[in-house]
């Protein structure tokens, strides 16, 4: 939640997920249209989030593991950019925001990828194995 009025008087709180693209529940809307996993998600944290609208702005942050973004999340995000290049006053800020939070996703994935693996493996034969 921000600590100071977002918009309308009232603070931004929001609620980031990154969900699976691959996953077998989002395949259907994924292999035909990228980011419908990610909208799909942001309308399921709006109405989870339903009852904040009153006094809070409500934005759901949702990216996915291969890298598209929520139409809520890439708002949020341009707002944000604009926010920091105009307190920073480097207009690179936000393209600076925005490879932080690719790269945070990679190592998510990464994160992912390497949790598969028992604890006694050898990491170099798991990278073998796939390049």
């Amino acid at each position: 939640m921000s600590l100071f009025p977002w918009k309308m008087g009232r603070p931004l709180v929001w609620d980031a997920t990154c969900v699976d693209t691959l996953a077998p529940s989002h395949l259907p809307s994924s292999s035909c249209c990228a980011g419908s996993a990610a909208a799909a998600a942001e309308n399921l944290k709006r109405r989870k989030y339903n009852n904040l609208v009153g006094s809070y702005i409500f934005e759901p942050f949702v990216v996915e593991t291969l890298g598209s973004w929520g139409p809520s999340a890439h708002k949020l995000y341009k707002d944000l950019s604009k926010r920091l290049v105009d307190t920073s006053r480097d207009p690179r800020a936000g393209f600076y925001f925005g490879q932080k939070i690719s790269i945070a996703i990679q190592r998510g994935n990464a994160a992912s990828l390497l949790g598969t693996l028992p604890v006694d493996s050898d990491v170099e034969e798991f990278f073998d194995a796939i390049f």
